[in-house]
């Protein structure tokens, strides 16, 4: 991949953490202020480990993403409460996904009405993240998450991909969303240097049920990890170049899933910069 395009990418980068006991110093130890902080939410857990790590970490001057799932959210007075409490942190930008709470914790089924309702509050969050799916979603047909996409367009700011090892597919995606006159900037999303061991650990560690889901959810990737020679991002990134560089693909960034493999993954893209003069 050229030094140019790469560096671009890594420059511009997302890591997404999970709200664990020790996440909050994993990142002040290793991560600069310049990366933008996304913080997932569990069905298991709730929002409230979600909501507290994304204060704590505003506070400490960090650009923060706290995922706001629809399926955790109860009802337009629980969106207004989580709404005001993450302005009152300082918080401009928020992920709406679908979430996977099954069954959902009150009305909200998907990311849409919640959306809706964001934008019934008056807008509050300068930026708004919702998911694409490059590969495809074990439930939903692809056609229809592109749809879903496009009616997500005026409420939402930007798209993040989910997980994708295939360089052809998600050049493809790319493609078939800007046909598609989704015209939303994209962070597309990639594993950072994670071991397969470690990526099994933390799964392990969400909770009975909710390990359960993710492994069968995420079979393929584990295939990836285990594969010889393992999984290594800039070996994705470099058959990608042309999908993610080119100016008709709008991609941002980056958005890296750590695993909570916080000092690994900013150890390995410090690594790459270097070697590319970054």
């Amino acid at each position: 991949m050229s030094a140019t395009g790469l560096r671009a990418l890594l420059q511009s980068v997302r890591y997404e953490v999970l709200p664990a006991k020790a996440t909050e110093d994993k990142v002040l130890a290793h991560v600069p202020r310049d990366v933008v902080v996304t913080v997932t939410a569990s069905p298991v857990k709730g929002l409230e480990p979600t909501l507290d790590l994304a204060a704590r970490l505003a506070a400490h001057g960090y650009r923060v993403v706290p995922h706001m799932p629809a399926r955790l959210l109860r009802d337009d007075v629980h969106l207004k409460e989580v709404t005001g409490r993450l302005l009152a942190a300082g918080v401009d930008d928020v992920f709406v996904p679908a979430g996977d709470s099954d069954p959902p914790a009150g009305a909200y089924d998907g990311a849409l009405p919640v959306l809706r309702g964001l934008s019934e509050l008056g807008g509050p969050f300068a930026r708004v993240g919702v998911t694409g799916y490059p590969e495809s979603h074990p439930l939903i047909h692809d056609d229809i998450t592109i749809q879903a996409m496009w009616d997500k367009r005026e409420h939402a700011t930007y798209i993040v991909s989910n997980l994708c090892f295939d360089p052809r597919v998600l050049g493809e995606w790319l493609v078939r969303i800007r046909r598609r006159d989704v015209t939303l900037p994209v962070h597309v999303g990639i594993a950072g240097p994670v071991q397969r061991a470690k990526l099994l650990a933390m799964a392990t560690k969400i909770g009975v049920g909710e390990s359960t889901r993710f492994l069968t959810k995420h079979a393929s990737w584990f295939a990836r990890f285990a594969a010889p020679g393992g999984y290594a991002p800039e070996r994705l990134l470099s058959r990608t170049e042309k999908a993610l560089t080119a100016p008709s693909a709008g991609v941002a960034g980056l958005h890296l899933f750590t695993f909570n493999q916080i000092a690994e993954t900013e150890r390995w893209r410090r690594a790459v910069l270097d070697r590319l003069g970054g």
